[in-house]
């Protein structure tokens, strides 16, 4: 897989590989997959995705995990512009999966 940055007229392709995919039945019900980077990636960690469903309550849990470092000459000179666009992709990230989950007739 690959996520394509944009920032500032710039564009950066970031590989990374899936390193597990977690699929429970429940009660709760839980998805999960997490990437790792590969070596060009402007970082080197992972990042976990994680759905959990409680068909008792109706809940849904996103959670989002991710650790990593500076792995490219430009993220480590610029490390605190690079923290707050992770911070700022975890928010849109939530969002995303709130607008999911918020319209009627989806299920997990």
């Amino acid at each position: 897989m690959a996520v394509l940055v944009h920032h500032l007229g710039v564009y950066w392709l970031n590989a990374c590989r899936i390193v597990y995919v977690t699929e429970e039945h429940g009660p709760p019900a839980r998805f999960a997959f997490a990437y790792g980077t590969l070596y060009e990636h402007a970082e080197c960690g992972e990042e976990r995705f994680m759905v959990e469903y409680d068909p008792a309550t109706g809940e849904v849990w996103y959670d989002v995990l991710a650790f990593s470092r500076p792995n490219h000459f430009l993220t480590r000179i610029g490390y605190p512009w690079a923290r707050r666009l992770q911070k700022k992709f975890a928010a849109e990230s939530k969002d995303a999966m709130m607008k999911a989950v918020s319209q009627p007739g989806n299920r997990f």
